[in-house]
């Protein structure tokens, strides 16, 4: 399957909750979610291509490679099990593994801050979506 056909799946399972009755007031409207993605990943992409640069001056440069897969992995897990399956509280539990892999951004600062800041923008968002998950998750108990 090709990539851009993979993306644009990734996109569609965004839009289907988004799209739902409940909305968080707070919420982004539906149609500004792929764009902000396709940034978010471009600058994620962009700062492992600077990292990679650095591959003599990090000794932990393997942790931080799986880090960043396993990072990327259950960013696109999630999507699933939050927008197709609707599975809010297992979605919440791989937001938290995410953003607790980030912690490759930090581990990189000293060497490649440019690398590390460039992925900043993406763990607000994460965080963010982590928000709209839980007034999502909220809505349905209280239902």
């Amino acid at each position: 399957m090709p990539k851009s056909k993979i993306i644009l799946i990734h996109l569609e399972e965004i839009f289907l909750t988004f799209n739902s009755e409940y909305q968080p007031f707070f919420q982004p409207p539906s149609w500004i979610i792929g764009p902000v993605w396709m940034v978010l990943y471009t600058m994620i992409a962009i700062s492992f291509s600077i990292f990679l640069t650095k591959i003599n001056e990090i000794d932990y440069f393997a942790i931080i490679v799986i880090l960043f897969l396993i990072q990327l992995a259950l960013n696109f897990t999630w999507s699933g099990v939050f927008n197709s399956a609707n599975y809010l509280m297992s979605s919440l539990m791989i937001l938290g593994m995410v953003i607790f892999t980030t912690i490759y951004a930090w581990l990189i600062y000293e060497h490649a801050p440019t690398a590390s800041k460039l992925v900043w923008p993406y763990i607000a968002w994460v965080c963010f979506a982590g928000i709209i998950n839980v007034a999502y998750y909220l809505n349905d108990i209280t239902d």
